[in-house]
């Protein structure tokens, strides 16, 4: 491989096997990883049948040997056509510009001399490559790269032999060779920088880990010898091998590589630890629940790297032209050949009045030479690997970013989305609220109760105990720490009412005030209780003992920090900000003016299936919707949307309904991914753009000859760099404030 065009060709001929989920094939390493899908029988050696298929060579790697760097560019690739090609370019540029001895005869012969080893050592790689191409019927950089040089030194070579006293192009031969293997070079390098998001996170989790053994002693082993139910020991400054639950130990725990998520967390009995974070202080005892391509890193990895070797729609046009350039281009030069060939005239004095409009030249005096020089020109100059390094460099680099910030951005399709959204739908539990509720009103109806009695909480807490409900957790986590709850029998749950259970002389009743009255119990008596709280957004729910009301309370779900400001923040983009909600409408609306959404863009009582009906709903009026939600019994409403973004934590990673994943459940993120996506795409745009540009300009000025075939290697390789280059700049991008 010699450039991005090639990297694009030989991914696109992996991905094109039978039972291969991604490939991500690397430039600067000249190596391809592959993953398979679960249960597909793919060997190596379709692989290679596939990327020799596509004109590459192809060996699988059996081993790294010890102490081998897996990152960073290798010189392997063009370390000999920098090391050779420098030099003697520099020869030839000394001896003919600072002691002008250009047209003597020896300088002739030591030209030759020194331009022969360029082009078979050198030059060799860039034969191979096009012979490769040649042999099925395709042609690639490295076809115009051998014509180009070829032509001038065969040309030269000529003209040598034949005792010419003229000008000889052998520094031209040389110049285009090494300048193209340095643009190369430099690609490979800024390119691999462009991948350093993805090296962060391969890098992340340690080789070793240390192990409790079954009699209890510690044994440092290898982490791909971890299973399920194994003890791993973490001490202060390890990183976390794999996933797995605390199990002894209390301590804080970086997760920032992975979720974006800046302030350490506390854990402790129970709590998720993911593999690549790192222990901070304290020692902890993990039991192990996930290990290799089952933790939330490797998902993380997987997402990222689909993402990269993914094709966004607007990848299409460029590689139409690509794949009818070099034709085209050959072509083009042909025909300048014949036109300096058999009309000099004609073409040197167009020269002459183009010169007084852009620069001074003075095209060879021979019709054959310049015939030749000006056709070298034009198939340097022309290389398209701009155009085909202009949309997957940019993916490459924005997707890099937003892993970094702890977003999973799928694909590239879902960068071209995302420019183009302007309704972002939010679900409310979970998403635009913290999904937990608390209680924040409390009435005790029993008669000469006291206000600083517990009772009627511990009773509430006994019946919700058992419960997995959302209202149930936050009457036990309200009693947390205090007084155990007693026991109770005969204990049921009705789902979406409440739940029941035997008493010492009656049934115990906990659930909502509908429910209670149809039970038999009345609930007018908490008339102002419930008006009061009924308008701050506030569910309510009683507490009987028979059919008598003896308690009520009122729960509220948080809004989370900063909604008001991500709302706010959507709408000055220019974006409608709807929310929908199964919720009351009271609680719904209330929700919705707190967070700073009309009234009128709230979807209140929508039952799960029915999320997607109202996403077609605004579809159907003509807009591009983004459904935000948990992404737990989201799906189909993600699915449907033109943009789906799941709020979940790093173990949801594998959800495949979302186009945009934040590993951090803040929503903060949310303009941020929007932001950096349409940043993305609008590189691709400008890179896109510049490629057309640079060759719409420099093919004629070579082929009229204000460009020679040296500086058209240059200006070839600067071309790469300058697309690479602004794809970088997506690196250090900031959200406007």
């Amino acid at each position: 491989m010699t450039c991005q065009g090639c990297v694009r060709h030989a991914t696109e001929a992996l991905q094109g096997v039978a039972g291969v989920d991604s490939a991500q094939v690397r430039l600067d390493q000249a190596s391809a990883t592959v993953r398979v899908m679960p249960d597909a029988i793919v060997g190596t050696a379709d692989l290679i049948a596939a990327v020799e298929a596509a004109g590459f060579e192809a060996a699988e790697i059996e081993s790294l040997p010890d102490g081998a760097s897996k990152s960073g560019v290798s010189w392997s690739g063009w370390k000999l056509n920098v090391l050779l090609g420098v030099p003697a370019t520099m020869f030839f540029m000394m001896a003919e510009w600072g002691f002008g001895v250009g047209m003597d005869g020896w300088f002739h012969w030591a030209g030759f001399a020194v331009a022969l080893p360029v082009q078979i050592l050198c030059g060799g790689r860039f034969y191979r490559g096009a012979w490769n191409q040649l042999k099925r019927g395709q042609s690639n950089m490295d076809t115009l790269v051998s014509l180009g040089s070829t032509t001038a030194f065969v040309y030269s070579a000529w003209g040598l032999f034949a005792g010419w006293e003229g000008h000889l192009y052998f520094m031209e031969s040389v110049g285009i060779i090494t300048f193209v293997s340095i643009g190369h070079w430099m690609e490979a390098i800024t390119s691999s920088k462009a991948a350093g998001a993805m090296e962060a996170l391969l890098n992340l989790a340690p080789e070793r880990a240390t192990r409790i053994g079954e009699n209890g002693a510690e044994e440092h082993v290898p982490v791909s010898d971890l299973k399920r139910g194994d003890r791993v020991v973490l001490k202060p400054g390890d990183r976390i091998p794999v996933d797995g639950e605390v199990v002894e130990g209390v301590a804080l725990v970086d997760e920032s590589m992975l979720t974006g998520e800046s302030m350490p967390g506390v854990k402790k009995d129970g709590s998720r630890l993911y593999g690549g974070t790192v222990n901070q202080d304290g020692r902890l005892v993990m039991g192990v629940t996930e290990t290799g391509d089952s933790t939330a890193l490797a998902q993380i990895v997987a997402v990222v790297q689909r993402a990269q070797t993914s094709r966004a729609n607007i990848q299409k046009l460029g590689d139409k032209v690509s794949s009818v350039f070099v034709p085209i281009v050959i072509v083009v030069a042909l025909l300048t050949a014949a036109v300096w060939l058999f009309f000099p005239e004609q073409a040197r004095q167009m020269s002459v009045w183009l010169s007084e409009f852009l620069w001074s030249v003075s095209p060879p005096e021979l019709a054959p030479t310049a015939a030749v020089i000006h056709a070298a020109a034009v198939l340097i100059v022309a290389c398209p690997c701009a155009m085909g390094l202009a949309t997957p460099i940019a993916i490459m680099a924005g997707t890099n970013a937003a892993a970094r910030r702890g977003i999973l951005i799928r694909d590239g399709e879902a960068l071209e989305k995302s420019g183009t959204i302007d309704a972002v739908l939010f679900d409310k539990t979970g998403t635009l609220t913290e999904g937990s509720l608390n209680i924040v009103g409390r009435l005790d109806l029993r008669p000469d109760a006291d206000p600083e009695d517990t009772e009627i909480d511990n009773l509430a807490c006994a019946l919700a105990g058992p419960s997995r409900h959302p209202v149930s957790r936050a009457f036990v986590d309200a009693m947390a720490g205090g007084p155990e709850a007693p026991s109770v029998s005969d204990w049921k749950e009705l789902r979406g009412q409440g739940v029941e259970a035997a008493g010492t002389s009656a049934t115990m009743r906990l659930g909502s005030l509908d429910w209670l009255n149809e039970s038999g119990v009345p609930t007018d008596e908490i008339a102002d209780f419930a008006s009061k709280w009924t308008g701050k957004g506030a569910t309510l729910v009683g507490l009987s003992e028979g059919e008598t009301l003896i308690g009520a309370f009122a729960l509220i779900d948080r809004l989370k920090a900063g909604a008001f400001h991500v709302v706010h923040g959507l709408e000055r983009g220019g974006r409608e900000v709807w929310l929908i909600s199964g919720d009351r409408e009271a609680v719904a609306q209330e929700i919705g003016k707190r967070a700073g959404i009309a009234a009128d863009r709230i979807f209140a009582e929508v039952r799960p299936e029915q999320k997607s009906d109202i996403v077609g709903r605004l579809q159907s009026e003509g807009r591009r919707v983004a459904f935000v939600g948990d992404g737990i019994n989201d799906a189909p409403a993600l699915k449907q949307a033109d943009l789906g973004i799941a709020v979940s934590r790093a173990s949801d990673v594998a959800r495949e309904a979302a186009d945009i994943i934040l590993l951090n459940s803040g929503i903060l993120a949310i303009p941020e991914a929007l932001g950096l996506a349409k940043a993305t795409l609008r590189t691709i745009k400008q890179n896109l753009f510049w490629a057309f540009f640079y060759n719409a300009a420099a093919i004629p000025l070579a082929a009229l000859g204000f460009l020679n075939p040296m500086l058209c290697a240059a200006a070839m390789g600067m071309s790469d760099l300058v697309v690479v280059g602004n794809a970088l700049r997506l690196r250090g991008w900031k959200a406007k404030r």
